[in-house]
């Protein structure tokens, strides 16, 4: 299994090293929101100025890379299948869940390269994180990534269709957005909205990135966010790899 799995990742970072407008599409929206949102947020914050500005919405915008990325991945499994390209993966000596997990693995480490690369922007821009915390938030994105990544394909091993795909998904991101903080603080919210977001996990990811930036490593959101992240990672991630040992392509 190991093995196949890492060949299966091996093709798949040459399939995106020759082609690599997916994640650059993944990351483009994510970049014009922290050029764009950040500077008008330290302009009409009193006394915020855009370092301070950077350290709590930077972190924001990596998990975003997660659904404006990763959670999209399984569009390509979709189109794959209708071309019986998975067709004959599944007929092949290869393990069917390597096919799945080699995907996977490609994607994590995508979403930490992009990651890493709204970091080094916001760097520029005059952000001053905590080293080993960007490190840390760096493996929490990994495991965002794992989340996200499992859920598209287990939503495209289900629903094998485009249109029913992009509606659930963009149904489903403005509110996980609206509900991480990162354009508004919870803290402005009322009771209500302020209890569903703590059971949205890219809420607590945002709360453990802006803690891990500011070098709070006491903070009780960091042990909470990657137990969110990795529990639910690891559902989606058998999800995906049980859907695709009983699909009959």
């Amino acid at each position: 299994m190991l093995r196949h799995t890492l060949i299966f990742l091996e093709y798949e970072l040459r399939n995106s090293l020759r082609n690599p407008a997916w994640a650059l599409f993944g990351i483009l929206q994510p970049l014009t929101y922290l050029l764009l949102f950040a500077p008008l947020v330290a302009n009409t914050t009193a006394g915020g100025g855009m370092a301070d500005t950077l350290l709590a919405f930077t972190p924001g915008i990596m998990v975003m890379i997660a659904l404006f990325g990763s959670l999209l991945v399984g569009f390509t499994m979709i189109a794959e299948m209708r071309d019986g390209y998975l067709e004959r993966l599944a007929v092949s000596p290869a393990r069917r869940p390597a096919i799945v997990l080699g995907r996977t693995l490609r994607d994590v480490l995508v979403l930490v390269v992009q990651a890493l690369l709204v970091a080094a922007m916001a760097v520029v821009l005059g952000m001053r994180p905590s080293l080993p915390g960007l490190a840390v938030m760096l493996l929490l994105m990994a495991a965002t990534g794992l989340l996200a990544s499992g859920l598209s394909y287990g939503m495209a091993l289900a629903l094998r269709d485009e249109a029913s795909m992009s509606a659930i998904t963009q149904f489903f991101a403005l509110p996980l957005i609206l509900l991480t903080g990162i354009m508004l603080p919870i803290s402005l919210a009322p009771d209500w909205m302020r209890a569903v977001a703590t059971v949205n996990p890219l809420y607590h990811s945002v709360e453990a990135g802006r803690a891990l930036f500011a070098g709070d490593f006491g903070a009780p959101a960091i042990p909470v966010a990657f137990a969110f992240t990795l529990i639910l990672g690891l559902l989606t991630l058998a999800w995906s790899v049980s859907s695709i040992r009983k699909t009959a392509f």
